[in-house]
């Protein structure tokens, strides 16, 4: 159906339908590719327009290469249940929860969802979201990233699919994109980037047409989802396409996502390869999902970002160090417990230990930073180090970097409020991803906890800090505590129960780790268990 059709049924609707028939009419758009007919959702205040193809179907011999188009079609689209969400090991992350018809490498799908009044010059801002999942798991179907609260806050909200693990970042030489046009050819690797980035294209080539403006646009992510942003803001075929960043937790400035040397990448490909008899991707192609997936399961081999010379061309810091980033406003930050894991087993003896193993000299001046007198101090200390070297440290250079060379405000946060406790979490703590509910208003779709009055307050709160910001690149608003710009003296500001904004009182503690680079939490946890005599199960238990 041509847009002048649709056009032209929505002007007779206007004139002659009850008021039911006119909302029904909203939930119809045209895109680049056809006519698309969404639902109505939030009481019928949201349109939500599902599993809309942003790339080809990434299979058969477009395994392993850069999105290609999607496909056009002719009348209607239902745009009504989620497409399915990319292939990946199952349970890598067992909490999560799908609401799609499951796992495929068909999945190169984004979810729109926008105000039901929004039309052709509403030019909302649109907030662009990068799901975590250490680039291995996770789905844009995920209940917590539900859509039907950012739109109330005027803004439209887009939710991607990109492809994950093997399929989504092995690094292999691939005789089908040497013949490509060296001016199209992406080097190997970074799938899962590149669909980010065809999905930003495609947003800018539709998203007028949902009531969007294409150049007020923030990418946010969580984890991977940070990383994958930090590192967005970094690609020569990424700026340009955003004009504003949010990162929750997470930055490729070290951390537990590294990115890698094209070589490093390529030979731990052909290592995998090996283990399957195979050694060119032609016959990679030909294997089905599910033999991949537990080949990929079956061996401890990273898939991870590649320095590929096109979408990553140099090391993430060097960018930013360089002022090569896009000079965007930046806001991120982290929560207060995500290194809880490196408090197990932990000693005052223990911890001093492993602080040797890795600081040796400078061991007096990391214990004065982080003090180990007695246990109750020692486990404090060891949950922040391990904070630390998951995602603060990390997240903390991103936000210094983009201060020092970015051109732009940045703004830092923790969420320091404790979830309620229930059974499976006795201590009020503040672990890694839980503040991904508070950002999208979608408290009730986390089962297991009795919400307080402080989490739905603090919940809108931040919905409108995250969506100021989107509107203006400034989070301050009417009824919210002042959020000063990072380097006015006051530069971090506490998601609690009461909302405050402080001095930075921990800069020794992240210049000491300046000078002195940290082992990854992985590498601390294995020192731990080797100075324990314990396996990894055991450590576990």
């Amino acid at each position: 159906m041509k847009k002048p059709v649709i056009l032209a049924f929505a002007f007779i609707v206007l004139l002659v339908a009850p008021l039911s028939a006119i909302a029904e009419d909203l939930l119809f758009v045209v895109t680049s590719q056809g006519a698309v007919h969404g639902k109505a959702i939030h009481d019928g205040k949201v349109r939500a327009f599902l599993g809309l193809p942003y790339a080809a179907p990434p299979v058969g011999k477009l395994r392993w290469r850069a999105p290609e188009p999607p496909a056009k079609w002719n009348g209607v689209r239902e745009a009504k249940e989620f497409g399915a969400h990319c292939a990946q090991i199952p349970d890598a992350f067992p909490g999560m929860r799908f609401r799609d018809s499951g796992p495929s490498e068909d999945c190169l799908f984004l979810n729109v969802y926008t105000p039901l009044q929004a039309q052709v010059g509403s030019n909302l801002p649109v907030m662009f979201w990068i799901h975590g999942g250490g680039y291995v798991a996770g789905s844009a179907s995920e209940p917590r990233y539900g859509g039907g609260f950012f739109p109330l806050k005027d803004v439209i909200l887009v939710t991607i699919n990109y492809r994950l693990g093997v399929f989504g970042f092995l690094a292999a030489d691939d005789a089908l994109a040497a013949q490509d046009d060296i001016r199209t050819k992406y080097g190997p690797g970074n799938y899962g980037l590149m669909d980010m980035i065809a999905a930003l294209h495609w947003v800018h080539k539709n998203i007028r047409d949902f009531g969007g403006n294409p150049d007020n646009l923030t990418i946010f992510g969580e984890s991977a989802g940070s990383f994958a942003v930090s590192t967005l803001m970094a690609s020569p075929e990424a700026i340009g396409l955003f004009q504003r960043a949010i990162g929750e937790s997470g930055a490729a400035f070290q951390g537990p996502l590294p990115v890698f040397p094209l070589v490093d990448q390529e030979l731990r490909a052909q290592k995998w390869m090996a283990t399957l008899n195979v050694q060119t991707l032609d016959e990679l192609r030909s294997l089905p999902t599910d033999q991949i997936i537990s080949a990929a399961e079956g061996n401890n081999i990273v898939f991870e970002v590649t320095i590929d010379g096109r979408v990553v061309t140099e090391p993430i810091d060097d960018t930013y160090k360089a002022g090569r980033q896009a000079h965007v406003p930046l806001l991120a930050g982290w929560n207060k417990d995500e290194g809880i894991a490196a408090t197990a087993h932990m000693t005052p003896a223990l911890f001093k230990t492993t602080a040797q193993h890795f600081f040796k000299s400078k061991t007096p001046e990391f214990l004065a930073l982080y003090p180990s007198a007695n246990e109750a101090e020692t486990l404090a200390s060891a949950d922040d180090f391990g904070g630390e070297m998951f995602t603060f440290f990390c997240t903390w250079k991103w936000v210094e970097a983009q201060r020092d060379t970015g051109g732009s405000a940045t703004y830092r946060y923790k969420f320091d409020l404790g979830l309620p406790t229930s059974p499976k979490r006795p201590l009020p703590i503040a672990m890694h991803a839980d503040e991904i509910e508070y950002v999208f208003g979608t408290l009730d779709t986390r089962p297991g906890f009795d919400w307080r009055p402080e989490d739905r307050e603090l919940s809108a709160e931040i919905m409108s800090y995250w969506t100021n910001f989107a509107k203006t690149g400034d989070p301050n608003g009417p009824g919210l505590v002042y959020w000063p710009a990072f380097g006015q003296g006051i530069d971090l500001i506490h998601l609690d129960k009461v909302v405050t904004a402080t001095p930075e009182t921990l800069r020794p503690r992240y210049e000491f780790l300046m000078s002195n680079p940290p082992p990854t939490l992985d590498e601390w946890k294995a020192e731990v268990r080797k100075e324990l005599g314990i396996s990894d199960r055991e450590a576990e238990e």
